[in-house]
C-alpha cells in the first residue's frame, strides 16, 4: 500500500501574523527542517538530502559525485560485518611544534570522530577478502602526516605478510606542512612498502577520488598496479595557477581532471560509485 503513497518534503502551519492594521490575519507559512537540502556543488542543483544519501551522494541532475567521508565508502566498499579495522588509536604528535597544531588536530579529531586523515584495516567485498585504506578528506584535508603515511605503510605491510591485496582510497590536499620533513618522508616509506609488496607478486589498486593532490599524487597514489578515478575527480601534483604562472601557458579547462588524465594515458579507468563495488570484486583474486 505504501507504493504510491508521496514523499513528505515539508509541513504547512497556520501562523498568525499582523497587517499594518494591527489585524490579526492567519496565513500558512512553509516550515522546512534545516538541513533537508543539499546543494550541488557541481552544478548549483538543490537536492533533496535523503535522495542524494541513497544515490551514494551522487547528483540526479549532473551526476557529480560528492565527496564521501571514510566511514561512509567503507559501508558502501566493504560486506556488512565484514571490516576489521587496524590502529584506529594512532595519534599524531606535534614533533616540530608548529604552533596550535595540537588545538588543530584535537578540533579535527571532535569534528571527524577519527583520529587522523585515512582508516585502515581487512574486509570482504562480494566475499574476497582485502586490505583497504581509505582516506577522508574531512581531517585536514587528508593532508598526508606522519600518522597517514605510517598507517598506510603498516596496512601495505599487513597485505604482504597475510598475501592479500590492497586497495587505498586517495583523497588528499598533499603533505602536511606543519610536521615539514617529516610528512615529505611518507612518500618514501608508502611506496618502498609497496615495491615489497609488488616483489611478492600480490596485486595493488589505487582508487582515485576527488581531490587527490601533492605529496600523495606523487607518491603511492600512482604506483598501482590498477588506477581507477572516480568520475570528475582532480587529480593533480602542483596547483593549476602554479603551473600555468610557470610555463606562462593558459590550461586546458579539463585540465587535472579525470577524464583528461584517461585521455593522455595517467589512470586505467573512470568507473561510476555505483559500479565501483562490483568492477573492484571482478579484479580482486580468488581467496
Amino acid at each position: 500500500m505504501g507504493l504510491f503513497r508521496k514523499r513528505k518534503y515539508i509541513t504547512v502551519s497556520n501562523t498568525e501574523i499582523k497587517d499594518e492594521n494591527e489585524d490579526i490575519v492567519e496565513e500558512e507559512l512553509p516550515i522546512i527542517p534545516d538541513g533537508m537540502w543539499v546543494k550541488c556543488p557541481k552544478c548549483g542543483s538543490i537536492l533533496y538530502k535523503d535522495d542524494l544519501n541513497e544515490n551514494l551522494k551522487v547528483c540526479g541532475t549532473c551526476n557529480g559525485h560528492l565527496r564521501l567521508n571514510a566511514r561512509e565508502r567503507i559501508k558502501v566498499i566493504i560486506d556488512e560485518n565484514t571490516f576489521i579495522e587496524f590502529d584506529s588509536d594512532m595519534k599524531p604528535l606535534n614533533p616540530l611544534n608548529f604552533p596550535d597544531y595540537e588545538e588543530k588536530t584535537k578540533k579535527e579529531a571532535e569534528k571527524t570522530e577519527l583520529n587522523d586523515a585515512v582508516i585502515t584495516g581487512m574486509g570482504n567485498i562480494n566475499g574476497k577478502s582485502t586490505v583497504i585504506a581509505v582516506m577522508d578528506s574531512n581531517f585536514m584535508m587528508a593532508s598526508m602526516g606522519s600518522v597517514v603515511g605510517e598507517k598506510i605503510t603498516r596496512a601495505i605491510e599487513a597485505a604482504t605478510s597475510k598475501f592479500l591485496p590492497i586497495i587505498i582510497f586517495t583523497a588528499s590536499g598533499g603533505a602536511r606542512m606543519q610536521e615539514g620533513i617529516i610528512s615529505l618522508m611518507q612518500m618514501a616509506k608508502t611506496s618502498s612498502a609497496l615495491g615489497r609488496h609488488a616483489e611478492a607478486g600480490l596485486l595493488y589498486i589505487t582508487v582515485l577520488t576527488d581531490p587527490t593532490t601533492g605529496g600523495v599524487t606523487a607518491s603511492f597514489a600512482m604506483l598501482g598496479d590498477i588506477i581507477i578515478s572516480e568520475p570528475g575527480a582532480l587529480i593533480g601534483f602542483a596547483g593549476r595557477r602554479v603551473i600555468e604562472q610557470t610555463i606562462n601557458q593558459k590550461l586546458p579547462s579539463e585540465f587535472q581532471r579525470a577524464e583528461f588524465l584517461l585521455k593522455h594515458g595517467f589512470i586505467d579507468s573512470i568507473v561510476e560509485r555505483k559500479n565501483l563495488k562490483d568492477i573492484l570484486e571482478k579484479l580482486l583474486p580468488d581467496n
